[in-house]
C-alpha cells in the first residue's frame, strides 16, 4: 500500500511540471481543474487508508492532517510549476480544486468511519 501511495504521489508531481504541451487536448473547457480535484481525492484516500491499516485505526484528526498535507503538497506545486517550469504556471483555481479533492475525500472517509462505529 506503501508503494501505491508513494506511487501516486510522485505521478501528481509528474502530471504537474511536465510540459503543457506534452498533456493531452481533450477539448473539454475546465477539465484540468477536474483532474486535480481527482488526483488529490485519491492522494487523501490512498494515504489514508495507508495510515489506517498501519496503526490499525483511523481518526478523523489523522485524516484532517492528510487532507491538509494534500492542499500543502498542491501548493508547493503550483509555486514549483510558476518558479521551475517554463511552460506552466500558478493558478489559485487549481489550488482550489486540490483543496477540494482532498476535503471529500476527508468527508467521504468521516462518513465510513461514522457507519463503521455503528
Amino acid at each position: 500500500m506503501l508503494c501505491l501511495a508513494l506511487g501516486w504521489t510522485i505521478s501528481i508531481a509528474l502530471l504537474c511540471l511536465i510540459q503543457s504541451g506534452d498533456l493531452p487536448h481533450l477539448g473539454v473547457s475546465g477539465i484540468d481543474k477536474y483532474v486535480h480535484f481527482g488526483m488529490h481525492f485519491v492522494y487523501t484516500l490512498l494515504w489514508s487508508y495507508y495510515f489506517s491499516v498501519l496503526h490499525a485505526v483511523a481518526t478523523i484528526k489523522k485524516i484532517v492532517f492528510i487532507a491538509i498535507s494534500s492542499l500543502l503538497y498542491g501548493i508547493l506545486l503550483e509555486l514549483a510549476q510558476e518558479y521551475f517550469t517554463t511552460t506552466r504556471h500558478a493558478d489559485i483555481l487549481d489550488v482550489m480544486a486540490n483543496g477540494t479533492g482532498a476535503l471529500t475525500a476527508l468527508c467521504l472517509i468521516a462518513l465510513v468511519l461514522k457507519v463503521r462505529q455503528k
